[in-house]
């Protein structure tokens, strides 16, 4: 049985749910996107000058240093503007059926975000204490790209979350019953591009826990009926491990800490990985009843 709230979400998508109207709207997304970021290199070009360009781009797309991170998170942008478009141009519907009533939304994103700030706040404090990271930025540094790296991290979550949980999810509900379609298909969509061979053996436990990551997103959506908890969620994740604390050989271009070990490490990140599956189903065991509320 589906909530009533996700009844009513799903209901603009109803209106014309054909599948070539949704294959039509991945291929509107996936140009639009490609075509900011080519903007973004074809900026980058004319800034870099052609005889440093190559570098300039290999470091944007290997995220090496603050301001290649940020350029990085910017060209999610175009991702975000992907949906926007895509649900009025395929679907006639309004960009903000994808996010649902805007008091829920709202209510959703704040909740989550106090929720998963609190459960990481404790566990970082105890990690620290335990083992202290390694320093990554200095303080100072650190605090001039914060103001630009939050709200591009905001971006980046609600881009996915917008294609996954939004208008994908939507729009499989709307034509098919099955949950194996509408939540755990995008879900795997979701998790099979984090694929990275340089995990080593470390691959298949961190697709198992975004995979678990995406469920959760997807099942918070189909609870409140909005995006706004699984926008929160995924933001409040991404700030922790984007700007507090990265692990080694990652995304640490903004990060304030690294981790004492690399992401081929196998004896202490495996370790580290269960404890945050174990975090992310108290956060949302936390979340849904937070949000009966």
């Amino acid at each position: 049985m589906r909530t009533p709230e996700f009844e009513a979400y799903i209901a603009p998508a109803r209106l014309y749910p054909q599948i070539w109207r949704l294959v039509l709207g991945i291929a509107l997304i996936l140009f639009i996107y490609l075509g900011f970021m080519g903007l973004v290199f074809w900026g980058g070009f004319a800034y870099a000058t052609p005889f440093k360009f190559l570098s300039w781009a290999n470091a944007v797309m290997t995220t090496q240093g603050a301001v290649p991170t940020l350029i990085m998170l910017f060209t999610f942008t175009g991702m975000a503007l992907g949906p926007i478009i895509a649900a009025p141009a395929c679907h006639m519907r309004g960009p903000g059926t994808l996010f649902g009533p805007l008091a829920t939304t709202m209510r959703g994103f704040t909740t989550a975000v106090i929720i998963v700030l609190l459960v990481y706040a404790v566990y970082g404090a105890v990690t620290f204490y335990i083992e202290p990271p390694l320093t990554n930025l200095p303080l100072n540094e650190w605090l001039k790209y914060l103001p630009y790296a939050l709200p591009l991290i905001l971006i980046q979550t609600s881009a996915e979350e917008l294609i996954f949980r939004g208008y994908l999810q939507q729009q499989l509900a709307a034509r098919f019953n099955s949950r194996l379609i509408w939540m755990v298909l995008p879900s795997l969509l979701f998790t099979s591009l984090h694929y990275d061979k340089s995990l080593e053996g470390n691959l298949w436990m961190v697709l198992v826990v975004v995979f678990v990551i995406a469920m959760i997103a997807a099942d918070l959506t189909e609870k409140t009926g909005s995006l706004g908890a699984a926008i929160g969620l995924h933001f409040t994740n991404n700030i922790f491990a984007l700007l507090i604390i990265s692990v080694q050989d990652t995304i640490t271009g903004l990060a304030l800490f690294v981790t004492p070990y690399s992401k081929s490490d196998t004896s202490t990140l495996p370790v580290e990985l269960g404890i945050n599956l174990i975090l992310l189903l108290v956060v949302w065991r936390i979340l849904r009843i937070a949000l009966d509320r």
